[in-house]
């Protein structure tokens, strides 16, 4: 019998249905374009009221409205007006700008809906999905029962815990062991305009019915404010008072030296183990999630954005650098990410931190281990695998890391659930072997690393996308944050390297707190 959470009364876990049971409706319903915000919901609202009074003839089903707006303001602005409606959820896509497209090479559009929105904000539930254990085929098909390629902005928002299986720790809890929602009412920002959606999703057999989902849903719209200011992208002007390691420094050492002793025992298969770190920090005033993810947007160009929270949780946000896949049609792609360097202060410095990372032989074998490992698992769910190239430089605002996208043709278009189970965990978030690595940051870790480098992204019907949730942090009123990162460790490392390696990666989020403006990347 598996755990299942209490049923919240005002949504759907769609977990709890028939996954075998085609819906009865799944579509999108596009209204006519207006010029603002406010325009958008009246309009939304009497959409909803209408589709109430002509309801369609089906036990289970859902409906999409959309709305364009004539110009583009930005999504985590909208969510900010939001007045912390809950759940909510945020994601932005990563600019791959100046880097080749390999998915082309891949997918076929078959001249489908290809306009990707920008970003994506949401408050409410028309659907979620969630329980305690660990994320099943059957899940999927929970979710996958309620996408379709002819809807492609119906979007399972949401992510998995890094390890299913471990103990889910108390700050963890209202995640489950996976959590994924279809918003509401969701904000879409396209390069040029923007769309305010509402969706209904219902099913009777579930006791939900479509008056159901139409009433919570015109509760969540009565909340939604139409008066959106642009964030300000300066420091939040919060101090932190106290900051806590786990482990400390003095704990960490021992725990790199005693991973070295596994990875040079010529009885053990283990090459790699990334070990983690999580640092609580209290501040002077309660830290307001979506400004702080605003301001690490001003850095992260380059990064995917998030934010993840159910009702009664802490956000977790994250400004991740890292894709885990993107998958459109029968194309799939993915990348290899490792071994850390901080930027230079100069053009000459950068030049000379770039060759060192290029020429190290340790972060050669840390680089290595992390692109055959995802080269060897592409091969078990596709046709033919590219690697390009086969070693870069990746230059974020603060650090750079050595880099290559790889991209397949999969077998089949319709099973996601294979490529994560394939691709997640990386060795540049585990290790390699990922079992041996996993049993050992059991043995050594001694926090929850919750959703922490597990996939944040969404599902949809034409294509899906996840990042890895690292550079991510939880937040939580009254207690302020808990900042989560990790390092490779392989032959050659250096606990004091290391170290300094994990204050360099969550300098983004503890120097954007106070008072330094965002950092421009040299060019």
């Amino acid at each position: 019998m598996k755990q299942r959470f209490l049923r919240c009364s005002l949504y759907m876990n769609g977990c709890e249905a028939d996954h075998k049971a085609p819906l009865g409706t799944v579509e999108t319903r596009t209204l006519s374009t207006v010029p603002s915000p406010a325009a958008a919901t009246e309009r939304l609202i009497t959409a909803v009221s209408d589709l109430k009074s002509q309801p369609p003839p089906f036990s289970s089903g859902i409906v999409r409205l959309q709305v364009t707006i004539e110009q583009q303001i930005g999504a985590i602005d909208w969510l900010h007006a939001q007045n912390e409606v809950l759940p909510r959820s945020f994601f932005s896509r990563r600019s791959d700008a100046g880097r080749p497209d390999l998915l082309q090479d891949f997918s076929s559009d078959n001249g489908s809906f290809d306009r990707n929105p920008v970003s994506v904000a949401g408050i409410g539930s028309a659907v979620f999905f969630r329980d305690l254990d660990p994320f099943s085929h059957d899940d999927w098909k929970s979710i996958r029962r309620f996408l379709s390629s002819k809807s492609p902005l119906i979007r399972a928002y949401g992510g998995l815990r890094f390890d299913p299986n471990g103990k889910i720790a108390v700050e963890w809890e209202h995640f489950g062991s996976f959590y994924f929602t279809v918003p509401q009412v969701e904000f879409d920002e396209f390069g040029g305009s923007s769309m305010l959606a509402a969706t209904v999703a219902w099913d009777n057999e579930l006791s939900w019915t479509l008056e159901n989902a139409i009433e919570a849903l015109q509760e969540t719209m009565l909340q939604v404010s139409s008066v959106i200011m642009r964030l300000r992208r300066e420091s939040l002007g919060v101090s932190i008072v106290s900051k806590n390691h786990v482990p400390s420094e003095g704990a960490y050492y021992p725990a790199v030296n005693n991973a070295l002793e596994f990875i040079k025992d010529k009885k053990s298969p283990l090459s790699k183990v990334v070990l983690a770190r999580s640092s609580r920090i209290i501040t002077d005033t309660d830290i307001d999630p979506i400004a702080w993810l605003a301001r690490l947007q001003c850095e992260g160009q380059d990064a995917y954005q998030f934010c993840l929270q159910p009702p009664g949780a802490p956000a977790f946000i994250g400004n991740t650098p890292e894709r885990l896949f993107h998958r459109k049609h029968l194309g799939v792609c993915s990348e290899a990410l490792a071994a850390t360097r901080p930027r230079g202060d100069s053009r000459v410095r950068e030049l000379e931190i770039e060759r060192d990372l290029l020429t190290s032989p340790k972060d050669d074998l840390e680089f290595s281990i992390v692109r055959e490992n995802i080269r060897e698992k592409l091969k078990t769910i596709c046709d033919r695998v590219v690697v390009k190239p086969k070693k870069s430089v990746r230059k974020l605002a603060r650090v750079q890391h050595l880099y290559s996208q790889l991209a397949g043709q999969l077998r089949r278009e319709d099973d996601e659930f294979d490529i994560l189970t394939a691709l997640h965990p990386t060795p540049a978030v585990c290790g390699c072997p990922v079992e041996e690595a996993r049993l050992l940051i059991k043995q050594i870790e001694s926090f929850d690393r919750g959703m922490y480098a597990g996939p944040i992204g969404f599902f949809g019907g034409g294509e899906s996308e996840f990042s890895v949730g690292i550079r991510s942090a939880l937040v939580e009123k009254g207690l302020g944050a808990l900042i989560y990162a990790g390092t490779g460790i392989v032959s050659g490392s250096n606990p004091s390297s290391e170290w300094n390696e994990l204050e360099l990666k969550i300098s983004q989020f503890t120097k954007s707190l106070d008072h330094e403006s965002a950092l421009q990347p040299i060019n």
